[in-house]
């Protein structure tokens, strides 16, 4: 819950490195299946982002049981561990070819994208999840409309640039991990590499995070009063 008395912050620019998410049209239940939206808050979706591309269990149940059947008790205390709700175990045993399994991805906050993700149902949890994960901002190729803005709506930037370009920084990111990435959403550019691109910023995406207007909730907190006034003026608004 947004706390009135905190200052929205100005989301300018995001630094950090990048993490390659190859592939058009990825959506939403690709990002975060629905089966680990049966929560009260979104605490805790960040590690099954990507759960069915980054494991082979069909579903939480069969990973919680084959991670009980493959491991002791002293084992699981030093590995992965289940979540509170008993909703799902991630087995490391289980593992695809993903960038978000590999080390070298482990700190990236920046995801590089290709065309329409984040397509498909309007979920907030997908945004959420990639969240907690740990992505800051993410550059791509194109970005469903529903997906775009319930990313601004947690300070998520979400520049685009054309598939060339999107390609070579892709490219990029898996040959230098550790390599720094400057998402600069006033100027709308991207610094990597001793190079700067030219990428696009929605204009309304753009003036409410480098303005630091971007959480309407926090928004509408902070003007309690102000709301409160306007609503004792309108004629459909009381108690009567």
């Amino acid at each position: 819950m947004s706390d009135p008395t905190e200052e929205i912050p100005e989301v300018d620019h995001v630094e950090g490195t990048g993490i390659p998410i190859r592939g058009n049209d990825i959506d939403t239940d690709q990002i975060i299946p629905a089966r680990f939206m049966k929560v009260v808050t979104f605490d805790g979706l960040g590690q099954f982002s990507f759960f069915d591309q980054r494991f082979d269990s069909a579903t939480p149940e069969e990973s919680q049981r084959e991670d009980s059947e493959a491991r002791s008790a002293s084992d699981r205390s030093s590995g992965q561990s289940p979540r509170e709700d008993g909703e799902a175990v991630v087995d490391a045993d289980n593992e695809k070819d993903h960038p978000m399994n590999e080390e070298r991805f482990q700190d990236a906050n920046v995801m590089v994208v290709n065309n329409n993700f984040g397509c498909g149902s309007s979920r907030e949890h997908a945004p959420q999840a990639l969240m907690r994960w740990g992505i800051d901002a993410l550059i791509g190729e194109g970005f469903a409309e529903i997906f775009a803005g319930n990313c601004l709506a947690l300070g998520i930037p979400t520049v685009t640039a054309d598939h060339e370009t999107i390609d070579d920084l892709q490219q990029w990111v898996d040959d230098n991990p550790d390599g720094e990435i400057e998402v600069d959403v006033a100027a709308e550019t991207v610094a990597y590499g001793g190079q700067e691109i030219g990428v696009s910023v929605d204009d309304a995406q753009r003036k409410a995070l480098v303005d630091g207007i971007w959480d309407t909730t926090a928004l509408m907190k902070a003007n309690e009063q102000a709301i409160a006034e306007t609503a004792a003026d309108l004629p459909y608004v009381g108690s009567d």
